[in-house]
Protein backbone atom coordinates (compact mmCIF):
# COMPACT_ATOMS: atom_id res chain seq x y z
CA UNK A 1 0.00 0.00 0.00
CA UNK A 2 1.36 3.44 -0.88
CA UNK A 3 0.46 6.80 0.62
CA UNK A 4 -0.32 8.43 -2.74
CA UNK A 5 -3.36 6.21 -3.35
CA UNK A 6 -6.66 8.05 -3.05
CA UNK A 7 -9.85 6.69 -1.58
CA UNK A 8 -13.37 8.08 -1.26
CA UNK A 9 -15.43 7.70 1.90
CA UNK A 10 -18.49 5.54 1.23
CA UNK A 11 -20.52 7.66 3.69
CA UNK A 12 -19.67 11.30 2.90
CA UNK A 13 -17.70 10.94 -0.40
CA UNK A 14 -14.67 12.79 0.97
CA UNK A 15 -11.68 12.08 -1.30
CA UNK A 16 -8.52 11.60 0.75
CA UNK A 17 -5.08 10.04 0.70
CA UNK A 18 -4.78 6.54 2.07
CA UNK A 19 -2.66 6.29 5.22
CA UNK A 20 -0.12 3.53 5.66
CA UNK A 21 -1.52 1.25 8.37
CA UNK A 22 0.19 -1.08 10.77
CA UNK A 23 -1.12 -4.69 10.90
CA UNK A 24 -4.54 -4.61 12.54
CA UNK A 25 -4.89 -0.86 11.95
CA UNK A 26 -8.13 0.84 10.92
CA UNK A 27 -8.43 3.89 8.65
CA UNK A 28 -11.32 6.23 9.42
CA UNK A 29 -12.70 9.21 7.55
CA UNK A 30 -11.57 12.51 9.15
CA UNK A 31 -14.92 14.14 8.29
CA UNK A 32 -17.56 11.58 9.40
CA UNK A 33 -15.37 9.02 11.22
CA UNK A 34 -16.69 6.14 9.09
CA UNK A 35 -14.39 3.12 8.74
CA UNK A 36 -12.70 3.26 5.34
CA UNK A 37 -10.73 0.02 5.46
CA UNK A 38 -8.75 -2.26 7.73
CA UNK A 39 -5.32 -3.80 7.36
CA UNK A 40 -5.67 -7.47 8.29
CA UNK A 41 -2.47 -9.42 7.55
CA UNK A 42 -4.13 -12.86 7.49
CA UNK A 43 -7.28 -11.79 5.65
CA UNK A 44 -6.66 -14.25 2.79
CA UNK A 45 -6.27 -17.20 5.18
CA UNK A 46 -9.40 -16.27 7.12
CA UNK A 47 -11.52 -15.64 4.04
CA UNK A 48 -10.35 -18.88 2.42
CA UNK A 49 -11.13 -20.94 5.53
CA UNK A 50 -14.61 -19.43 5.87
CA UNK A 51 -15.31 -19.78 2.14
CA UNK A 52 -14.27 -23.44 2.05
CA UNK A 53 -16.51 -24.14 5.05
CA UNK A 54 -19.39 -22.27 3.42
CA UNK A 55 -18.91 -24.18 0.15
CA UNK A 56 -19.01 -27.51 2.02
CA UNK A 57 -22.23 -26.54 3.82
CA UNK A 58 -23.71 -25.23 0.56
CA UNK A 59 -23.23 -28.66 -1.06
CA UNK A 60 -24.87 -30.39 1.91
CA UNK A 61 -27.73 -27.87 1.90
CA UNK A 62 -28.51 -28.63 -1.74
CA UNK A 63 -28.11 -32.42 -1.61
CA UNK A 64 -30.00 -33.41 1.54
CA UNK A 65 -33.68 -32.75 2.41
CA UNK A 66 -34.37 -29.33 3.81
CA UNK A 67 -37.57 -30.26 5.65
CA UNK A 68 -39.90 -33.22 6.09
CA UNK A 69 -43.64 -33.38 6.85
CA UNK A 70 -45.49 -36.23 8.54
CA UNK A 71 -49.30 -36.19 8.47
CA UNK A 72 -51.86 -39.01 8.68
CA UNK A 73 -49.06 -41.58 8.61
CA UNK A 74 -47.63 -40.20 5.37
CA UNK A 75 -44.12 -38.78 5.36
CA UNK A 76 -42.67 -36.56 2.68
CA UNK A 77 -39.36 -34.69 2.42
CA UNK A 78 -37.83 -32.44 -0.18
CA UNK A 79 -34.56 -30.74 -0.98
CA UNK A 80 -34.18 -27.12 -1.99
CA UNK A 81 -34.09 -28.01 -5.68
CA UNK A 82 -37.15 -30.22 -5.15
CA UNK A 83 -38.96 -27.25 -3.64
CA UNK A 84 -38.05 -25.11 -6.64
CA UNK A 85 -39.26 -27.86 -8.98
CA UNK A 86 -42.56 -28.16 -7.08
CA UNK A 87 -43.14 -24.40 -7.26
CA UNK A 88 -42.42 -24.52 -11.00
CA UNK A 89 -44.89 -27.38 -11.58
CA UNK A 90 -47.59 -25.48 -9.67
CA UNK A 91 -47.46 -22.73 -12.27
CA UNK A 92 -45.49 -20.16 -10.27
CA UNK A 93 -42.70 -19.94 -12.80
CA UNK A 94 -41.47 -16.48 -11.78
CA UNK A 95 -41.34 -17.40 -8.09
CA UNK A 96 -39.50 -20.66 -8.85
CA UNK A 97 -36.97 -18.83 -11.02
CA UNK A 98 -36.46 -16.17 -8.33
CA UNK A 99 -35.89 -18.78 -5.61
CA UNK A 100 -33.47 -20.71 -7.84
CA UNK A 101 -31.44 -17.63 -8.76
CA UNK A 102 -31.26 -16.05 -5.29
CA UNK A 103 -30.73 -19.18 -3.18
CA UNK A 104 -28.85 -21.58 -5.49
CA UNK A 105 -27.30 -19.88 -8.52
CA UNK A 106 -26.01 -16.62 -7.03
CA UNK A 107 -24.55 -18.17 -3.83
CA UNK A 108 -22.87 -20.88 -5.93
CA UNK A 109 -21.34 -18.28 -8.25
CA UNK A 110 -20.30 -16.09 -5.32
CA UNK A 111 -18.54 -18.94 -3.53
CA UNK A 112 -16.90 -20.14 -6.77
CA UNK A 113 -15.56 -16.68 -7.61
CA UNK A 114 -14.28 -16.12 -4.09
CA UNK A 115 -12.43 -19.44 -4.22
CA UNK A 116 -11.08 -18.54 -7.67
CA UNK A 117 -9.57 -15.40 -6.16
CA UNK A 118 -8.45 -16.75 -2.77
CA UNK A 119 -6.84 -20.07 -3.73
CA UNK A 120 -4.26 -18.53 -6.12
CA UNK A 121 -3.52 -15.76 -3.60
CA UNK A 122 -2.90 -18.40 -0.94
CA UNK A 123 -0.49 -20.09 -3.35
CA UNK A 124 1.30 -16.79 -4.00
CA UNK A 125 -0.16 -16.23 -7.46
CA UNK A 126 -2.27 -13.44 -8.93
CA UNK A 127 -5.64 -14.66 -10.31
CA UNK A 128 -6.40 -13.70 -13.89
CA UNK A 129 -9.07 -11.04 -14.40
CA UNK A 130 -9.08 -9.98 -10.74
CA UNK A 131 -10.59 -6.54 -11.41
CA UNK A 132 -13.52 -7.97 -13.41
CA UNK A 133 -14.19 -10.62 -10.76
CA UNK A 134 -14.22 -8.06 -7.94
CA UNK A 135 -16.73 -5.93 -9.88
CA UNK A 136 -18.89 -9.00 -10.57
CA UNK A 137 -18.84 -10.03 -6.91
CA UNK A 138 -19.88 -6.52 -5.88
CA UNK A 139 -22.76 -6.46 -8.38
CA UNK A 140 -24.16 -9.90 -7.49
CA UNK A 141 -23.99 -9.57 -3.69
CA UNK A 142 -27.41 -7.83 -3.32
CA UNK A 143 -29.02 -10.77 -5.15
CA UNK A 144 -27.80 -13.39 -2.68
CA UNK A 145 -30.85 -13.83 -0.46
CA UNK A 146 -30.23 -17.06 1.42
CA UNK A 147 -31.14 -15.33 4.70
CA UNK A 148 -34.52 -14.23 3.30
CA UNK A 149 -35.24 -17.76 2.09
CA UNK A 150 -34.46 -19.29 5.49
CA UNK A 151 -36.69 -16.71 7.20
CA UNK A 152 -39.51 -17.61 4.80
CA UNK A 153 -39.01 -21.34 5.50
CA UNK A 154 -39.15 -20.76 9.27
CA UNK A 155 -42.35 -18.71 8.97
CA UNK A 156 -43.93 -21.43 6.82
CA UNK A 157 -42.91 -24.14 9.32
CA UNK A 158 -44.50 -22.22 12.18
CA UNK A 159 -47.77 -21.93 10.24
CA UNK A 160 -47.71 -25.64 9.32
CA UNK A 161 -46.87 -26.87 12.81
CA UNK A 162 -50.53 -27.41 13.77
CA UNK A 163 -51.28 -29.32 10.55
CA UNK A 164 -48.41 -31.79 10.42
CA UNK A 165 -45.35 -32.99 12.27
CA UNK A 166 -42.38 -30.97 11.07
CA UNK A 167 -39.02 -32.72 10.71
CA UNK A 168 -36.18 -30.25 10.05
CA UNK A 169 -33.74 -31.77 7.56
CA UNK A 170 -29.97 -31.63 7.70
CA UNK A 171 -30.06 -29.10 4.87
CA UNK A 172 -31.98 -26.62 7.03
CA UNK A 173 -29.26 -26.72 9.70
CA UNK A 174 -26.63 -26.51 6.96
CA UNK A 175 -28.28 -23.38 5.61
CA UNK A 176 -28.04 -21.84 9.08
CA UNK A 177 -24.32 -22.58 9.23
CA UNK A 178 -23.92 -21.43 5.62
CA UNK A 179 -25.35 -18.01 6.45
CA UNK A 180 -22.90 -17.56 9.34
CA UNK A 181 -19.85 -18.75 7.40
CA UNK A 182 -20.73 -16.81 4.26
CA UNK A 183 -21.18 -13.64 6.31
CA UNK A 184 -17.80 -14.23 7.96
CA UNK A 185 -16.18 -14.93 4.57
CA UNK A 186 -17.55 -11.73 3.06
CA UNK A 187 -16.41 -9.74 6.11
CA UNK A 188 -12.90 -11.24 5.85
CA UNK A 189 -12.71 -10.74 2.08
CA UNK A 190 -10.55 -7.59 2.07
CA UNK A 191 -11.53 -5.92 -1.20
CA UNK A 192 -9.47 -2.83 -0.43
CA UNK A 193 -6.19 -4.76 -0.41
CA UNK A 194 -7.29 -6.72 -3.49
CA UNK A 195 -8.00 -3.50 -5.39
CA UNK A 196 -4.56 -2.26 -4.37
CA UNK A 197 -3.13 -5.43 -5.93
CA UNK A 198 -5.02 -4.63 -9.12
CA UNK A 199 -3.61 -1.08 -9.18
CA UNK A 200 -0.08 -2.29 -8.53
CA UNK A 201 -0.38 -4.83 -11.35
CA UNK A 202 -1.49 -2.24 -13.91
Amino acid sequence: MTSHNLTACHECDLLQREPILQPGGVACCPRCNAVLFRHIPDSVDRALAYTLGAAFLFIIANVFPIVGLEAAGIANATSLYGAVEAIWKNGMVFVAALVFVTTILIPALELSLMLYVLVPLKLGQMPQGLASILRLLQSMRPWSMTQVFILGVLVALVKLAHLAHIVPGIALWSFGGLILLLTAAVASFNRHELWNMVREGE
